[in-house]
């Protein structure tokens, strides 16, 4: 019986790491055709297609990423890079633009996950929560005032400005966070973690790098 037992404990475990592996996958399927970016949505979305609905078989935020990140290097091919590199070089002449403000790129285009919908999110630091909105209004930025709630650690968090404006044909979502929030990171709401942040310097290298990449699998094939 013992032995019964465990045979039955551990075809219990395969059977949900099978529907955590399919829900996972759907709900990356969702993000990448429907422009999703909830990821909570998503699982849930894809829980409800699926017809799975117990709580240990649904994925964590990472597992539905790394989905989407294999998703979109299967079905997406050379047009998901292209937005990619598009929208992260753009990201660089905002980050020279913002440069007052200390600004970090954030999110999907740093992580890599962003597609031809994903707008460019920025972190700009300022203890004046205004001097984004005048310094956009200086230079007749257009932009739309909108609020975020971001958290710093399991008991901190703040509603924050965010503006958001359109340039070069791409959507900019720039978050203003207090100087101090340049020493940590608020945390991300895929993995609970301190988000990834880069400056100017890091993503100019990381696109050195990726071109570095690129060429070098051109002589390959």
């Amino acid at each position: 019986m013992p032995h019964a037992r465990q045979h039955a404990h551990l075809h219990a475990q395969t059977r949900t790491r099978e529907r955590r592996r399919r829900l996972a996958h759907e709900a990356a399927r969702l993000m990448a055709e429907g422009g999703m970016r909830d990821y909570h949505q998503a699982k849930l979305k894809a829980a409800q297609r699926l017809g799975i609905f117990d709580d240990a078989s649904l994925p964590r935020n990472r597992e539905i990423e790394d989905a989407l990140r294999e998703y979109q290097r299967l079905f997406a091919g050379p047009s998901h890079g292209e937005a990619l590199r598009i929208r992260r070089e753009a990201a660089l002449r905002a980050l020279g633009f913002l440069e007052h403000f200390s600004p970090r790129l954030v999110g999907p285009v740093l992580d890599g996950t962003a597609d031809a919908n994903s707008p460019v999110h920025l972190h700009a630091y300022s203890d004046d929560a205004e001097a984004v909105m005048r310094f956009l209004d200086e230079h007749r930025v257009p932009a739309e005032s909108r609020t975020r709630r971001l958290r710093f650690d399991l008991e901190r968090s703040a509603d924050l400005p965010v503006w958001v404006f359109s340039a070069e044909d791409l959507s900019f979502d720039v978050t203003v966070l207090p100087l101090d929030a340049l020493r940590q990171a608020p945390l991300s709401n895929v993995d609970g973690r301190p988000m990834k942040r880069a400056s100017a310097a890091q993503l100019r290298q990381l696109l050195a790098s990726e071109e570095i990449s690129a060429y070098e699998a051109g002589l390959q094939s």
